[in-house]
């Protein structure tokens, strides 16, 4: 098995990265690196907080993990250097912005719910117990009914049709 430098590494991963991304299986082709290999670094650079999109044609089909870290990466930037990022990964700042506000607003949803919600979820929970309830009832009702019918199937059989007389 070969190894290969970590300076090899950054720049086969660089060649995924935009504006100029290549696709796994054509960087595969030209440096001979195996394709579970290169899924493997990209991964490894994904977990630790690099952007390296799967889809690096259309930025807008990303998972939310590597839009976060776009998010993440230029958070501290200034106007300029957003611009020379933004030119580099071949993306628009109004984009980096939306993400952020969509991540923000992600957050801001967990928090606290409002006394209706809770009202609501409360409501909710306590339907879904009902259901439960009336669910196992009728599951053992049912399971009762089976056993009755093959008792009774049994017992035509050992002794045949009971006669009326």
């Amino acid at each position: 098995m070969p190894r290969y430098s970590r300076e090899f590494k950054e720049t086969i991963v660089q060649k995924m990265m935009p504006p100029n991304a290549q696709s796994i299986a054509q960087i595969h082709r030209d440096t001979g690196v195996s394709e579970p290999t290169l899924y493997n670094w990209r991964n490894q650079y994904k977990n630790k907080g690099k952007a390296v999109p799967a889809d690096p044609s259309n930025p807008e089909n990303w998972s939310a993990q590597d839009k976060l870290a776009v998010v993440i990466e230029t958070a501290s930037l200034n106007e300029q250097a957003l611009s020379e990022y933004c030119r580099k990964k071949g993306l628009y700042a109004e984009q980096i912005m939306r993400w952020k506000e969509l991540a923000l607003a992600g957050y801001e949803g967990t928090g606290r719910l409002s006394a209706n919600e809770r009202r609501e979820l409360q409501r909710t929970k306590k339907q879904k117990r009902q259901i439960e309830k009336v669910l196992k009832r009728k599951e053992k009702a049912l399971a009762e009914t089976a056993a009755l019918l093959v008792l009774s199937k049994k017992c035509h059989a050992i002794w045949g049709e009971a006669e009326e007389e």
